[in-house]
């Protein structure tokens, strides 16, 4: 679902959760017109396959025209060859914020903030594919269909997504 002739502004960062079993990576792909995941990825190993699996997700979602912008933190998997290969062979540009600047990636910021408090804080989680299946709740089900942004005037993000789409429509 492409959100109209917009230039698409991609921003991606990555949490590491942990478990009883060990931690768990989980990278995610914002669009920051209307704050929906777009893509994200969940792995038990922090590395480029990781980044490069959520944009890859992103981009077969949003199929970006040319000149789009990729955003994400100093990272190693962020800056890493395959990675920004996977940003450019889209068509799209990277960007990449000061050292330790979290205003840099505010959106995203503010993303794992909610899961934390909404979702991660609730409980302790025994295993990786429980924490695993709990985020891909979070993610599908509650943030992108549910939870409503006061950005976005109190409408989810596939709402806001739709109210955009439908005034593009021609009458």
């Amino acid at each position: 679902m492409s959100c109209g002739s917009r230039t698409p502004s991609l921003r991606s960062s990555q949490a590491e959760l942990p478990t009883r079993e060990g931690k768990v990576y989980c990278c995610c792909v914002l669009d920051s017109f209307s704050r929906r995941i777009v893509g994200w990825s969940i792995d038990s190993v922090q590395d480029a396959n990781l980044v490069v699996n959520a944009l890859d997700m992103a981009i077969k979602n949003r199929g970006p025209a040319p000149g789009g912008v990729v955003h994400a933190d100093h990272g190693s998997q962020f800056t890493s060859w395959a990675f920004t290969n996977k940003i450019r062979s889209s068509g799209m540009m990277p960007s990449f914020g000061s050292i330790d600047d979290g205003l840099d990636n505010a959106m995203m910021e503010s993303f794992w903030s909610s899961m934390q408090i909404e979702m991660l804080n609730r409980k302790k989680w025994k295993t990786r594919v429980e924490l695993a299946n709990a985020m891909f709740d979070y993610i599908e089900i509650f943030y992108n269909r549910q939870r409503r942004h006061s950005q976005l005037g109190y409408r989810t993000p596939i709402e806001f997504e739709l109210t955009f789409e439908n005034q593009l429509i021609p009458a």
